[in-house]
C-alpha cells in the first residue's frame, strides 16, 4: 500500500506493483516508466494543471515553450504497454484528457467528416465549423482540443487507406493546438501502413511521430498477459457461485485489481454505428458481459466486432444450453465467437453444460459445429499466446 501522503505517479504505481509481486523487474518497462514519469512531471508543472487547458493560449508553462513530447510505446503482445499507459492516465491529475481505442477514435473522425460533407453551410455553422472552412479537419481538431488536450490511444495501427490519408492532416492540426499524445502500438513507426496503397503519402506522418514523440520499444522477455492465462481454465460449467467466483478471481488477476475493490470496477460505453453499447465492467482491456446482454438482445456483427477490436479478453457469464427453442440466441452466439476468434480475443466463460453438449440439436447444428471447434481451439496454449488482433489467416 502506498502511503497516503505520497504523490501518485507512474513510477510510484509501477514500483508498488513490483513490490506486490504483480510484476517482475523489466529493463524495457523501467525505461518506458521513466519516460512516462518525465511527461507526468512536465504536465503537472504547468500552471494550468487541474483546469481546462486554454486552447487559444498555446503558451506552455507561460513562457512560449512548445508542448511536451508525447510517448509512443511499441512492442509485442503482453509486454505491458496498455498497463503502463493506464498507470500514466490514472495518475495524471488533469481533467482535459481522454483515453480511447485508436480504432474507435478514427471511426468517430470519419463519421464527423461524412456529416460535414452532408451538412449545409448553415448546419456546419451550427456544429461549430467555420463558414470559411474548405477543409473540416482543422475544426474537428479544434473541437477535440476543446475537451482533450491529452489523448491516450490504445493499439495505434494503420491498415486502412482512409485512415492513412487523414492522419497527417489531422495530427498536424492537433499538434498545432498543443495536444499531447501517448499511444501504444504493436508496430514501430516505420512499420505503420507497411506496403499500404499510396504509402508515400503517409510517410510524412511517420516523420511527425519521430518529431513529436519519444519512441520506446518494449520487447522484454516476459509476456505478462499470457503468463496470467497460461494453464488457466477458460471454460467453466455449470453456472453456479463457484464458477462465478473463479471468473471473478481471474478478472481481478488480469486487471491488477483487488477483490475488495469489486464495487469500484468501472463500466464503459462503445459507440457502434451511432448507437451506444454498454459494457458493464471493463478494465485494462478486459470486459465482462452476461450472455443475456450480448446474445438475448438484438445485437449484430458490428457490435461484436467493436467488442473484439476494443478488448483483448472477454469474460462471458451464464451461457445456456442451446436447442431449437433459442436458435436466435444461438445464431448471435455464433457471430460473437466468430468475431472474438478472428481478432484473437481471449474468452473465459461459464456455461450450463460441458462444451460438447452446448448445442442440444436443431436447425443450425451444422453451423454450431464450427463454433464448438473454435471454442475448443480458444482454450489451447497456442491460441492463448496469440496476439490480440492477429488473424490466423
Amino acid at each position: 500500500m502506498l502511503h497516503a501522503t505520497v504523490q501518485k505517479s507512474p513510477e510510484t504505481e509501477y514500483h508498488a506493483l513490483i513490490s506486490a509481486g504483480e510484476l517482475q523487474p523489466d529493463a524495457d518497462q523501467a525505461k518506458a516508466v521513466a519516460a512516462l514519469e518525465r511527461l507526468h512531471g512536465e504536465l503537472i508543472n504547468s500552471r494550468t494543471i487541474g483546469k481546462k487547458w486554454p486552447i487559444r493560449l498555446l503558451r506552455w508553462f507561460g513562457n512560449n515553450k512548445s508542448a511536451p513530447k508525447g510517448i509512443y510505446l511499441h512492442g509485442g503482445v503482453g509486454r505491458g504497454k496498455s498497463m503502463l499507459m493506464d498507470l500514466f492516465y490514472m495518475t495524471i491529475p488533469i481533467t482535459s484528457k481522454k483515453r480511447v481505442h485508436f480504432h474507435e477514435f478514427m471511426l468517430d473522425i470519419h463519421a464527423q467528416l461524412k456529416s460535414w460533407h452532408e451538412f449545409s453551410v448553415r448546419e456546419r455553422a451550427q456544429q461549430g465549423f467555420r463558414a470559411s472552412d474548405a477543409d473540416p479537419i482543422p475544426s474537428i481538431a479544434r473541437k477535440i482540443a476543446d475537451t482533450s488536450m491529452l489523448l491516450c490511444f490504445d493499439e495505434f495501427q494503420v491498415t486502412d487507406i482512409a485512415d492513412a490519408m487523414v492522419l497527417t492532416r489531422l495530427f498536424t492540426e492537433l499538434f498545432a493546438q498543443g495536444v499531447v499524445v501517448v499511444t501504444t502500438s504493436n508496430r514501430p513507426p516505420d512499420d505503420l501502413y507497411k506496403n499500404g496503397l499510396n504509402r508515400q503519402r503517409f510517410v510524412p506522418f511517420i516523420q511527425q511521430i519521430r518529431d513529436k514523440f519519444e519512441i520506446i520499444s518494449l520487447e522484454g522477455p516476459i509476456d505478462y498477459r499470457y503468463n496470467r492465462l497460461k494453464g488457466a481454465q477458460t471454460y467453466y460449467f455449470p453456472v453456479n457461485q463457484a464458477t462465478t467466483d473463479e471468473l471473478s478471481a481471474t478478472f481481478f488477476r488480469l486487471t491488477d485489481r483487488r477483490v475488495e475493490d469489486r464495487d469500484k470496477v468501472p463500466s464503459e460505453e462503445l459507440t457502434v454505428q451511432g448507437r451506444t453499447l454498454f459494457v458493464p465492467k471493463a478494465a485494462r482491456g478486459v470486459a465482462v458481459f452476461s450472455f443475456k446482454r450480448l446474445c438475448a438482445n438484438p445485437l449484430g456483427t458490428a457490435d461484436y466486432l467493436a467488442i473484439a477490436r476494443t478488448y483483448h479478453t472477454v469474460i462471458l457469464v451464464a451461457i445456456p444450453q442451446f436447442d431449437q427453442e433459442n436458435n436466435n440466441e444461438a445464431r448471435r452466439f455464433i457471430h460473437l465467437i466468430d468475431a472474438l476468434y478472428e481478432h484473437g480475443v481471449k474468452l473465459l466463460c461459464s456455461a450450463a453444460v460441458p462444451l460438447q453438449s452446448l448445442y442440444a440439436g436443431g436447425e443450425i447444428s451444422f453451423e454450431f459445429e464450427r463454433t464448438i471447434s473454435r471454442l475448443m481451439e480458444m482454450q489451447s496454449e497456442s491460441y492463448l499466446a496469440r496476439g490480440h488482433g492477429k488473424n490466423l489467416h
